[in-house]
């Protein structure tokens, strides 16, 4: 891991309570300290003038759902995001979904799912219960959106979309 991401991840609450939806005493704890993180996570991107998306949950809070960007030659590019918070979360990361990139690069699973199995998925195994939501973002989405966008573009895979187009 760089330096950056040790800088990103330091900054992002630690989860102190294992609990699943499952568990229905201890997860609106464990919520709290989710939405708790992905605040303390945007707002740290939003200093550092690195805003790149946004997420909102259904109110149970086991379905998540919204937008993430990244620029590229100045140029703004969107997506979907959704994921459900696995049955055996914490111990297991959820799977970040952007549906619309699905079967545009082998690093992605039926559905959109993006692939973090080499690098993501062992850190997150020496760290459940300790991270959560906002470090997947941290260390899943916005690591795999650096590599996989840039590449895509450059492929002619995905193409830059006009704001009123993106809305339609």
């Amino acid at each position: 891991m760089d330096d950056k991401a040790k800088k990103t991840l330091s900054a992002i609450p630690l989860l102190k309570t294992k609990a699943g939806p499952r568990e229905k005493d201890l997860w609106p704890q464990r919520l709290k300290e989710e939405y708790q993180a992905l605040i303390q996570y945007v707002q740290n991107n939003k200093v550092a003038d690195n805003d790149w998306f946004r997420l909102e949950s259904n109110k149970e809070g086991t379905r998540w759902f919204g937008k993430c960007w990244f620029f590229h030659n100045q140029l703004k590019y969107e997506f979907d995001i959704e994921f459900d918070i696995p049955i055996t979360f914490p111990s297991t990361a959820p799977e970040i979904a952007l549906p619309e990139l699905d079967g545009k690069t082998a690093k992605m699973y039926r559905g959109g799912k993006i692939c973090l199995s080499d690098h993501f998925k062992p850190l997150w195994a020496r760290n459940a219960p300790k991270f959560g939501i906002a470090h997947a973002m941290a260390l899943g989405l916005g690591p795999w959106l650096a590599v996989e966008i840039p590449d895509l573009i450059s492929k002619g895979v995905i193409t830059y979309k006009e704001k009123s187009e993106q809305s339609t």
